[in-house]
C-alpha cells in the first residue's frame, strides 16, 4: 500500500491552548473589543449618513451584505492563504466584522416596517437581506480564491 506521507494537505495543523486553559485570553478579548469598537463605529456612521426613514433600510442592508462579502474573503485568507496569526481572526472576524454587521438592527428594521404598516416592504427587506448575504459570502469566497496565488489542495 503506498504511503501518503509525501502528499501535502491543505488543512492546517490544529493549535491547542495549554492544558487547563479554556476560552480566550485577555489579549484575545482585547483584540475583539478593539475590532468590535471600530466595526460598530463604522456601522453607526453609515446608518447616520444614510438614515432609513420610512423606507427600505439601505444602510443596514449594505452594511450586512458588505460584511458578509468581507467575511467570505477573510475566511479564505485566514484559513487557506495567510500564515496563522494569533490575533488576526479575533480582531477581524469576531471583532471588526462582528461589530460592523448587525442582526439586531436588521431584525428591528423588519419589525419597524411591519408595525408601521409596510408588510410587503418588511418581507422584501427580510428575504433580500438573507439571500443577498448568502450570495455575498459565496462571492467573497470565490473572489478570494481567484485572487489568491497560493495553490490549494494536494500536490504530488
Amino acid at each position: 500500500m503506498p504511503s501518503r506521507t509525501d502528499e501535502r494537505s491543505s488543512a492546517r495543523p490544529v493549535t491547542r491552548r495549554a492544558h487547563g486553559a479554556s476560552g480566550p485570553g485577555a489579549a484575545d478579548l482585547a483584540a475583539i473589543a478593539v475590532g468590535g469598537g471600530l466595526g460598530s463605529t463604522a456601522r453607526y456612521l453609515l446608518s447616520v449618513a444614510f438614515p432609513a426613514g420610512d423606507g427600505f433600510p439601505w444602510a443596514i442592508f449594505a452594511v450586512n451584505v458588505s460584511g458578509c462579502f468581507l467575511l467570505g474573503l477573510l475566511v479564505v485568507y485566514l484559513l487557506e492563504v495567510w500564515p496563522p496569526r494569533r490575533f488576526l481572526r479575533p480582531f477581524l472576524a469576531v471583532g471588526l466584522l462582528g461589530g460592523y454587521t448587525t442582526f439586531s438592527t436588521y431584525a428591528a428594521g423588519v419589525m419597524t416596517l411591519l408595525t408601521s404598516g409596510a408588510p410587503a416592504l418588511a418581507d422584501a427587506y427580510a428575504l433580500t437581506s438573507i439571500l443577498a448575504a448568502l450570495v455575498a459570502v459565496w462571492a467573497g469566497i470565490r473572489a478570494a480564491r481567484l485572487a489568491s496565488t497560493k495553490p490549494r489542495g494536494r500536490s504530488r
